[in-house]
């Protein structure tokens, strides 16, 4: 990726309470939902609208355990029919996850580059009068 990254900023309207991890989601991906999520939602850097992007988030890092588990069960490669030496299919599966996941990470504000980009989180009182108390 060429040039530079954009700025994670948190929008108005952050969510106050984690949200419970989706149903669907694998074990694993719950797993991590529940890490990242109250952290994002504590540092006010996590919108209702964003939900989806965590959801991919941590369905990638569910993805990547289960094919490492496939590939330290089963080895890198395996025989074709024909008696060649091939590849696992989970090798690409892995590789495709773990680069998903690090996009991910970074949009959704998870990796230590991407925090210190952040500028704050979303504002504690929105309806705040910015002009209160100044004589006008």
């Amino acid at each position: 990726m060429k040039g530079r990254k954009p700025e994670i900023t948190a929008l108005p309207g952050a969510l106050d309470r984690p949200p419970p991890a989706p149903a669907w989601l694998p074990k694993f991906a719950k797993k991590e939902w529940a890490r990242v999520v109250p952290a994002l939602v504590k540092a006010r850097s996590l919108a209702s609208h964003e939900l989806s992007t965590v959801e991919s988030y941590c369905l990638a890092v569910a993805r990547i355990r289960e094919c490492e588990a496939v590939i330290q069960k089963q080895g890198l490669t395996y025989v074709s029919p024909t008696g060649e030496s091939k590849r696992r299919p989970e090798t690409t599966l892995l590789k495709e996850n773990i680069e998903a996941a690090r996009r991910l990470a970074a949009e959704c504000g998870i990796t230590p580059a991407s925090r210190s980009k952040n500028k704050g989180g979303a504002p504690d009182n929105e309806d705040e009068d910015e002009f209160a108390g100044l004589d006008i």
